[in-house]
């Protein structure tokens, strides 16, 4: 399918405040609260309009971990990228597709950016952002779901057709635990007291877990301690377990690193654990990730890359130096992942594509960004929004009631009847996202968002 030229008529940017119910921390941030951005994108095509939707959160010191810059510095960064993309997305004549698009306009947006002192991974969010929204009302135009509409090439991107594309009915979450986690139910601290579960252990009697995300400060004896605790919880209470550890740019140089892995293999307490681990997310910071080899430092996992994925030929420059892979997040760019998913298919069982969060929230972000990995045959994904958010945050109830009653099997109410991610032995139900669009029936209520100006 060759789909009409369109234009973007309009782009209308949001924000909506997100305080979590627990704090987050990962490398040396630690968060407590941070806006979530929504776009909401108007085509025209073939004399009809139609609109597209998406949201992400802004989450700081991980687009730019500068230590000098406050969250609201990180925040503001963020609203730049996505003014820029605005700018230069309503800028552009009538586009063929929406890769090309992409291509054009975002790579404007980008530079703009840049130009304004962002690093390219935080310039990378608007056109992200507006991509998925751009890519939810041509879908809709043409009344095809995400994975058709891939498969007969609506998108104009050049790996689609290539691609083995999967539509998923399932996929296994791979719950975070966060550096300031509580593990056991009987370890002292605080606790939000709404019904859900607070600890790692209550998680995994909540929702049948048997997939983890572990975060590492890069410190070895604190780490070292810290898994052994997992373990032993994971070990009591999660039977046939898979852990990932995520790195998170805590190591200068590949030696440290090396050091570091030595160090843990050397732990009789982890070798169960280290057993069952998938693979290293992101141990050497940005900096250095793609200058020094992760070949040869022992490490029996493979390591892949996340916060260095800031532009297309980053996965073979990886590939060259040890890397096995690299993380698909809907916030970097769905053509990103695509292209990450093609290079992978190339070698099959060899290299990975792994799903990775960025605590997406319940409602769009969740959905799109699931489903994009999900369709790409990844077949376990971090999922922490539902864990440190609850439910829809400070959305309208008939917000969340919308998006419920549109995805039944992906959301279930709690006692006091509020929606929120529905985890059943281990698994979300993505059924309810093949419907025309991108992966949503539903959308926010827009006059209860605050516009970014």
């Amino acid at each position: 399918m060759t789909a009409a030229k369109f234009r973007v008529r309009a782009v209308s940017l949001f924000e909506r405040a997100v305080t979590l119910r627990l704090p987050f921390r990962f490398g040396a941030a630690t968060v407590t609260r941070c806006p979530q951005a929504f776009a909401r994108v108007t085509l025209e095509l073939g004399g009809q309009t139609w609109v597209g939707a998406s949201a992400e959160l802004m989450v700081p010191k991980w687009f730019d971990k500068a230590p000098q810059l406050t969250h609201e510095q990180n925040f503001e960064q963020l609203r730049e990228a996505l003014r820029n993309a605005r700018s230069s997305y309503l800028a552009e004549d009538d586009a063929s597709t929406a890769f090309g698009l992409s291509q054009s306009a975002g790579e404007a947006a980008i530079a703009a950016s840049m130009a304004h002192g962002l690093p390219r991974l935080a310039a990378q969010f608007g056109p992200a952002l507006l991509d998925k929204a751009v890519a939810d009302a041509l879908l809709r135009a043409q009344g095809l779901s995400w994975v058709d509409g891939l498969r007969a090439g609506t998108l104009g991107d050049p790996w689609s057709k290539t691609l083995k594309l999967i539509r998923p009915d399932s996929v296994i979450v791979r719950h975070t635990v966060g550096l300031a986690d509580l593990l056991s139910d009987d370890e002292p601290g605080d606790r939000p007291y709404d019904g859900l579960p607070a600890t790692l252990q209550a998680c995994i009697q909540r929702y049948g877990l048997t997939h983890f995300k572990l975060k590492l400060s890069g410190q070895i004896d604190a780490d070292r301690d810290r898994l052994t605790r997992i373990a032993a919880v994971l070990d009591a209470d999660a039977g046939d377990y898979r852990v990932t550890l995520d790195g998170n740019e805590t190591f200068t140089d590949a030696a440290a690193l090396g050091d570091f892995w030595r160090a843990l293999t050397q732990a009789p307490a982890l070798s169960n654990l280290l057993s069952r681990t998938l693979l290293l997310e992101q141990p050497l910071a940005r900096r250095v990730a793609l200058n020094q080899s992760v070949s040869g430092l022992g490490i029996h996992v493979p390591v892949i890359l996340d916060e260095s994925d800031d532009h297309p030929d980053v996965l073979e420059r990886g590939l060259a130096l040890g890397y096995r892979g690299i993380s698909s997040k809907a916030c970097k760019g769905i053509y990103r992942s695509l292209h990450s998913a093609a290079r992978i298919a190339q070698q099959p069982g060899q290299l990975i594509l792994s799903g990775e969060d960025l605590t997406c929230q319940a409602g769009l972000a969740v959905q799109q960004d699931t489903l994009l990995a999900a369709s790409l045959g990844v077949t376990h994904i971090e999922r922490n929004g539902h864990h440190y958010v609850d439910g829809f945050g400070i959305a309208p109830a008939a917000e969340a009631a919308a998006f419920a009653s549109a995805h039944p099997g992906l959301y279930e109410n709690d006692t006091a009847g509020r929606p929120h991610l529905a985890i059943n032995a281990g698994r979300l139900d993505l059924r309810s996202l093949h419907d025309p669009g991108f992966a949503t029936a539903a959308q926010p209520l827009w006059d209860s968002l605050t516009p970014i100006s």
